[in-house]
């Protein structure tokens, strides 16, 4: 029998797998994380204004996913800019791109 592979990654908090994999699953699940890298993808955009971007999420909670995000080296604020992506967060939307041109093919379905 196999010995179960133990694998190291960056921590996030209430990630418990080990896997690198399911920390950023973990991660981007959380309600608005995923939606405020998204909404960053081109700009900076300031607290107010990412809020305003997202709907008017809640101030308790956005703050708290970029500090998720931050943590996790993804997010930066820059004080003349506000919040952008840094150059790991760019990476990551890139990857997001074909799923996105994949979702909007698929919302033109007939």
């Amino acid at each position: 029998m196999k010995a179960a592979r133990k694998t190291t990654t960056t921590a996030v908090r209430g990630s418990r797998s080990g896997r690198p994999i399911m920390a950023l699953l973990d991660l981007l699940g959380r309600r608005w994380t995923l939606r405020i890298a998204w909404e960053l993808r081109d700009r900076a955009l300031t607290s107010r204004a990412l809020r305003q971007a997202c709907d008017d999420a809640s101030p308790t909670v956005l703050q708290a996913r970029l500090k998720d995000l931050k943590d996790a080296g993804l997010v930066e604020n820059v004080p003349s800019e506000g919040y952008r992506l840094t150059a790991r967060g760019r990476e990551l939307i890139t990857t997001f791109m074909p799923l996105n041109d994949f979702a909007e093919r698929w919302s033109r379905r007939k």
